[in-house]
């Protein structure tokens, strides 16, 4: 496959990563040459330095016979002319854009993306997919990451093994015997900086981190199990009123069962609009850095404190001053990769990486196949697929140890009619199943080989 990705940020660098790394033609467009010299020197790529929207930049990076076009630069516009030249001088069969403005993103106005209005195929929000994200995050908060899949009824979950935890040292085998009708596996374990499948021997220690997928019915049970706390969040104290913390908060205004918010917002025009656009939640204006202001909104008493300003270090010192003060958990956005391993010898919760989230959305729609979902684990060290079966995969009819899956891959769910089930050794994969499987990262190929994808390109 030919694509070519335009922008070489962080989003940019790691979507190109994937691709060559799957042995594909790629081609990275950015008018900071620097960036572009990055990418060519750390990935098999080429590079084209000048602005992805003229149209002689697109000729020069092989638009004439690309399959695939991918506008990441950090212009909505920019991103937008983009595939629209692709499609009118190149036509260029598939256009994915990444829009970040609100007012691009409103539904009453999505019939300006049809193929002869803007033709975009499939538009990527940063802030909408991190709300989402933060959202998972608050909705259980003894994990550090979250996702769902088939259709809400299986979930990713990663946890970390602390003192007290009751399997600690039980090997994996073992926790399926003692807990027969639970529907989890444990898919994924990150110790040492490294993540691994574990095999059924594998015993978790004090210091892991663990990856399990779920039946969402049984996450509560599992966490338990695991001496993970479930208790349900009520107060909640957001710093930052920009996209993505005014999401979050109207989406938790919808909700039936309220949690009580409070916004804090520096910028005196944002936090007018957060005041005037939430009907029920509280909004402070001032530094949310600020001892006094915290404590106004009630920081010592919130189960949780969400961080989603634009600045990293803001987000980290005011998940730090939560904790001191007396918040029960604390998350914060960080773009900046080089920053996650303060999060533990600050003690805080859990972070989202607006960068996995992104390339998460983009990823789950450039697959091949019956690909329904994707999610980036850690820092691209692992994907998670979630995938139809097709009649000519060479795993349709085969029993899950029959199959010669690699090392590095697991299955963790599998939905059968209307049914999801943890699968055994002796499940049987059957065409039009739907699986949940997980891959590290240089094992994916091989598994979108088993899924028999290329039958079922696009």
């Amino acid at each position: 496959m030919k694509v070519i990705i335009c922008g070489a940020g962080q989003v940019g660098w790691q979507i190109a990563r994937h691709l060559s790394g799957e042995r594909n033609d790629v081609t990275v467009v950015d008018y900071n040459p620097d960036l572009v010299r990055r990418a060519t020197d750390t990935l098999d790529v080429q590079g084209i330095t000048g602005h992805a929207s003229y149209p002689d930049i697109l000729s020069r990076a092989g638009a004439e016979d690309a399959d695939m076009i991918i506008a990441a630069t950090h212009s909505d516009e920019v991103n937008m002319v983009t595939c629209q030249v692709a499609h009118s001088v190149f036509e260029i069969p598939r256009k994915i854009a990444r829009l970040r403005s609100k007012s691009y993103l409103d539904a009453i106005y999505a019939d300006i993306y049809r193929r002869d209005h803007l033709p975009i195929d499939v538009v990527i929000s940063p802030e909408r997919e991190v709300a989402d994200a933060a959202l998972r995050r608050l909705k259980t908060p003894s994990a550090f990451d979250s996702e769902q899949f088939l259709e809400g009824d299986a979930q990713l979950m990663g946890i970390a093994i602390e003192d007290g935890c009751p399997v600690v040292n039980t090997p994996l085998r073992q926790l399926t015997d003692l807990f027969s009708t639970l529907r989890a596996i444990v898919v994924g374990v990150r110790r040492d900086g490294r993540l691994f499948a574990p095999e059924p021997n594998d015993q978790l220690f004090v210091g892991d981190q663990c990856y399990f997928v779920a039946h969402t019915e049984d996450v509560n049970r599992t966490l338990e199990i695991f001496g993970k706390s479930t208790k349900k969040q009520e107060r909640l104290v957001i710093i930052g009123a920009g996209n993505v913390g005014l999401s979050v908060a109207r989406v938790l205004e919808k909700k039936t069962d309220r949690i009580r918010a409070k916004v804090i917002e520096k910028d005196r025009n944002a936090a007018e609009l957060a005041a005037d656009t939430l009907e029920r939640t509280i909004v402070l204006h001032g530094d949310g850095l600020e001892n006094s202001l915290m404590s106004e909104a009630g920081i010592e008493r919130a189960d949780a404190l969400l961080a989603v300003t634009d600045d990293d270090k803001t987000n980290l010192l005011a998940a730090v001053r939560a904790k001191q003060a007396g918040a029960a958990m604390a998350i914060c956005l960080i773009n900046d990769p080089t920053m996650v391993p303060l999060l533990e010898p600050l003690n805080i919760d859990a972070y989202i990486n607006p960068r996995a989230t992104t390339v998460s959305s983009i990823l789950r729609h450039i697959r091949h196949g019956r690909v329904r979902g994707v999610y980036s684990v850690g820092d691209a060290e692992a994907e998670v697929i979630e995938a139809q079966v097709l009649s000519t995969s060479p795993i349709s009819g085969q029993r899950i140890q029959d199959i010669d899956f690699p090392e590095g891959v697991l299955v963790g769910a599998i939905r059968q009619g209307k049914t999801v089930i943890s699968p055994k050794g002796t499940t049987r994969i059957n065409e039009g199943d739907i699986v949940v499987i997980f891959a590290l990262a240089a094992d994916v190929p091989e598994v979108e080989r088993l899924l028999q994808v290329s039958v079922d390109f696009f």
